[in-house]
């Protein structure tokens, strides 16, 4: 029988973490897993629930309308929410921005309530109104006036500043114009000026100046290519395609002025992949993804003109949702001189006290007795003592810095051009210097304890490289000749039969080509067929030449692969795919394609071959693929065996599969996935069932391995760094085999390093958790004991811990609650066990998080590998919370970014994956290396440059002020 105290912390004892797996996606919530029925309902909890959903609104998701060409239709009362008392307006944001924090009206106000927010400056305002007094002034107000408005107006100038650079940003994006209807004519409009539901016309390399639908094109199939540098830094274009229906009725002028359609989508969120919505016109319903919808914030590429409908304007565009506050970082020097501030405050004021008291006690022994100090007032002693205590706070002012704050920032700004000028941390390759992006943080980097960092593109280039491949069962890539002969001396293989090749691929393995020419064995030809079909890349011609745009690496490297071995992807349209195979021009219809995303960690492409048949041909991570394989798989261990092999190797790979769909079969799921796409409410979660009804008992052709290099002197100075005192943990979404190899080739771990994994550390965790609890049931001296470490001797030890196992062990698992519609009242007795049982069970996660963090600092070294983007920035706070260390998060891509903004410091690298971690960071450069030289050098000197100006400064100060308090034991105490 398990106890009460037992049964509360126990997790699914049944389901041990996958190390294989990714734990649940980042934008799954505690509500949408509630929200999932349990497999069997009660009756009367059905009865229950149909009831309540004939209730709600239908399309309670799709709340936000827009009508073409109507403007007076966004004004509609129900459309209008309260903004303060009785005085409404519309819910729909104008298209103007603003990012600026003041007006002429608002500044002086608003500037100086947030400059008398820190302590000095309250403090000086408070002696100037004192001093205004003539009873206990003792210095003239000018002498605290001065000071305060030149400390006052420095700051103000520096914000004003920068508010007028902010305003001039805004008026230059509010005052550039494309071309609207109006009166039923294209005319330029500025884009302030724009509205919701507007039909407006951009042109090549023009931004697009709201998110709207995409309606025509001058392209063909209504084809539209981006460039999203703006949005996520990423220079490779991507595709947008208007709807079928729109592309054809929607290309004169007079019919988009007389457009009248309708769209119902969700209300505006920060979401930039993803969006959901309706088109209703002629009496018809469109189903709209965000491959229809063009962002504000992208540019026009190779597209000559495009037509589109506002959805969203100005502030509820999803850049500007994304442009959330920043968190407002803060040194240790910061709260040290708050506290010092503080510290000052106490201490006048008992100097002041200590002051007064003696000049009562001389008042009344000496200055009453004395007739030449008669000043014409009879004041009682106490009276005067009280007078001259805020004469003392006048006098003694000199002891609170008012000048600290200014004098720090201008030696912080000073600083980070040290750091922007270093020409030992600038990259030539990428043209890319270090940038200090903030300037108030500069000293914190010489007291970094912990490095959390992303591996690929952050410890590695992110530059993938197709090496080897598994295809049959049969492995390809090491050096041989055309016979299959192993070779001493690697011959590079002759792509010159091949007119497409790009003439920068390299490949050692003569016989895989030898196989390909020949033409005997059929698997190889579906292999290199599929990666020439199943991707997204865009393909553009230049002067004869191909140039792909993928939107990963790992695709880019698949297609051009695919192109030198004779497998050519030529163009697409909206319905087709072109591809050369080994010289012949072939044209393929698309009928659907399955995206990819975090949670599928797959992509299908479902296409008709021009003999008729249908087949779905699908690549993603090897977990999600043998779940679905066919259970008469042939070659499933032989290629299993050589997935391990190239994860040894720290090669990055893919499983690809295919299989054959009937006619009638396909029909079927088409209905479905026609239905599942026009849903209103949860439509990913729709089509991600019916993508699993299709993929399914596929077919396996093999495995590619893809070689992602490590950046140069990654190991140096991870070895440094290391000597320095300094703890690296890796976070990374990579399997466990290929995250602990790119450990060992960079000196992380070595031979004698001995290494813990998830079911290990969870056994020392829960021996822990127990001896705890005995020793707290017991008694209160033995709990001494318990901040004993997890390991005996002092041995060079790592931890490798999986995303499955991080929930586990950290009980952040989430589980799908049962919740019963119909709800009995619970007594007080109740509620309180209720209570008391969920604050027993925080005290518990809580212990058992610290314990994690305790025996995980005990290593030399902390790999978490299959983790995602939230587990990161959970790992950092734990960090944080537990250890009380500075900590500082680089990464390169935009799942790195929670993580940068959780640690102290946040440093982002310019690589291959965009510049959004760059644009959320701290601190920027080009490569892992520079690392070494920000902390050990420019973190080092800052600490030490500002330390002791802070030593002196206060020495300044308190030289200067006791020369008053030694002096009055002279003149009677006298503040005068």
């Amino acid at each position: 029988m398990i106890s009460e105290r037992d049964s509360e912390t126990t997790l699914d004892e049944d389901s041990q973490p996958n190390d294989e797996v990714m734990p649940y996606s980042d934008d799954e919530t505690e509500d949408e897993l509630d929200g999932q029925q349990p497999a069997v309902e009660p009756g009367q909890n059905r009865i229950n629930r149909e009831a309540e959903e004939s209730r709600e609104p239908l399309k309670k998701d799709c709340s936000w309308q827009v009508k073409a060409n109507d403007q007076r239709f966004c004004e509609q009362p129900q459309f209008k929410r309260t903004v303060f008392l009785c005085f409404k307006k519309s819910k729909y944001a104008g298209n103007a921005i603003k990012t600026y924090k003041y007006n002429p009206i608002t500044f002086l106000p608003l500037n100086l309530f947030e400059q008398f927010k820190r302590a000095a400056n309250f403090y000086f305002l408070v002696l100037l109104i004192l001093q205004s007094i003539p009873q206990i002034s003792t210095l003239s107000w000018y002498t605290t006036l001065v000071p305060l408005l030149l400390v006052l107006g420095i700051t103000a100038v520096k914000d004003l500043v920068d508010d007028i650079a902010r305003h001039r940003m805004d008026n230059e994006v509010n005052n550039r114009t494309c071309e609207v209807i109006r009166d039923g004519r294209f005319k330029n409009t500025k884009w302030k000026d724009i509205k919701v539901g507007d039909i407006i016309r951009l042109k090549k390399n023009t931004f697009v100046p709201a998110d709207i639908l995409l309606l025509s094109s001058s392209e063909p199939n209504s084809l539209c290519y981006v460039e999203t540098a703006e949005l996520d830094g990423e220079t490779n274009l991507k595709f947008k395609m208007a709807l079928e229906v729109t592309h054809r009725y929607l290309q004169e002028e007079s019919a988009m002025a007389d457009f009248n359609g309708l769209i119902e989508c969700e209300e505006p969120n920060n979401r930039l992949d993803k969006f959901a919505g309706t088109l209703f016109w002629r009496n018809t319903s469109y189903s709209l993804d965000a491959d229809k919808i063009l962002l504000r914030g992208c540019k026009i590429r190779n597209t000559d003109v495009c037509h589109g409908m506002v959805i969203y304007a100005g502030a509820d565009t999803k850049i500007m949702k994304n442009s959330g506050k920043t968190r407002f970082k803060r040194t240790k020097i910061d709260s040290l001189m708050n506290y010092m501030v503080y510290t000052i405050f106490v201490v006048l004021i008992l100097l002041s006290a200590g002051l007064a008291i003696g000049h009562t006690y001389w008042e009344q022994q000496i200055g009453n007795s004395s007739w030449y100090l008669y000043d014409g007032q009879d004041f009682s002693p106490p009276y005067r003592g009280f007078l001259n205590f805020w004469g003392y706070i006048i006098v003694l002012n000199t002891m609170v810095p008012i000048s600290l704050y200014v004098s720090v920032e201008v030696i912080r700004w000073g600083q980070s051009y040290f750091i922007n000028w270093d020409l030992q941390m600038y990259y030539p390759e990428k043209d890319t210097t270090a940038k200090a992006r903030t300037t108030t943080l500069n000293e914190q980097l010489g007291q970094i304890h912990y490095i959390f960092s992303d591996k690929t593109g952050t410890l590695t280039q992110n530059i993938m490289t197709f090496k080897k491949c598994c295809i049959n069962g049969q492995r390809y890539g090491d050096c041989r000749d055309g016979a299959g002969q192993l070779q001493s001396h690697p011959e590079q293989v002759d792509f010159s039969w091949n007119k497409y090749a790009d003439g920068k691929f390299l490949f050692y393995d003569n016989y895989l080509i030898e196989q390909i020419k020949s033409g005997k064995e059929p698997e190889i030809q579906k292999f290199f067929f599929l990666l020439a079909i199943c991707h997204t890349v865009m393909v553009d011609t230049c002067d004869g030449q191909l140039n792909y745009q993928a939107a990963s690496p790992d695709e880019g490297a698949l297609v051009t692969a695919a192109r030198n071995f004779g497998y050519v992807f030529l163009s697409r349209t909206q319905n087709t795919i072109t591809i050369s195979e080994m010289g012949i021009e072939r044209t393929y219809e698309v009928l659907a394609i399955l995206d990819f995303n975090s949670d599928r960690k797959r992509m299908s492409v479902i296409v008709r071959e021009p003999a008729g048949n249908i087949r779905l041909y699908c690549k993603g991570a090897d977990t999600v693929i043998y779940e679905r394989l066919h259970p008469r798989n042939l070659q499933r261990e032989a290629t299993e065996e050589a997935l391990d092999i190239f994860a040894n190797e720290t090669l990055r790979t893919l499983c690809l599969c295919y299989r054959d769909i009937s006619q009638d079969e396909f029909e079927a799921w088409n209905k479905k996935f026609l239905e599942a796409s026009v849903a209103t409410t949860n439509r990913d979660e729709a089509l991600d069932k019916v993508y699993e009804e299709i993929e399914k008992n596929l077919i396996l052709l093999g495995a590619t391995a893809i070689e992602d290099k490590l950046q140069d002197g990654v190991p140096e100075t991870i070895s440094r760094l290391s000597k320095a005192d300094i703890k690296i943990w890796v976070l990374t979404g990579d399997k466990k085999e290929t995250a602990e190899n790119i450990g060992f080739s960079c000196e992380l771990l070595t031979e004698e390093t001995t290494i813990c994994y998830g079911e290990d550390t969870s056994a020392l965790l829960q021996t822990r958790l127990e001896n705890q609890r005995n020793r707290a049931g017991s008694s209160t001296h033995s709990s001494l004991k318990m901040n004993e470490p997890f390991f005996q001797g002092s041995r060079d030890r790592a931890l490798i811990i999986t995303g499955s196992w991080l929930n586990e062990i950290l009980l952040e698992k989430k589980k799908k609650k049962k919740k019963l519609k119909l709800k009995f009242p619970r007594t007080a007795e109740e509620k309180q066990k209720q209570m008391e049982e969920r604050r027993r069970a925080e005290a518990y996660k809580e212990q058992q998080q610290k314990n994690f963090v305790d025996l995980a600092c005990e290593c030399r070294a902390v790999i978490c590998c299959r983790v995602t983007p939230k587990q990161k920035a959970m790992v950092v706070e734990l960090v944080k919370k537990y250890k009380k260390a500075i900590t500082l998060a680089i990464g390169d891509g935009a799942n790195d970014v929670n993580m940068i903004k959780t640690a102290h410091i946040g440093v982002g690298i310019s690589g291959q994956e965009g510049m959004q971690a760059v644009m959320s960071s701290d601190y920027s450069f080009g490569q892992f290396r520079y690392l070494q030289r920000l902390l050990l050098v420019h973190g080092r000197w800052s600490y030490i440059r500002m330390c002791k100006f802070l030593r002196y400064f206060f020495y300044k100060n308190f030289a200067f002020t006791l020369v008053h308090i030694w002096y009055s034991f002279f003149n009677g105490y006298s503040a005068q």
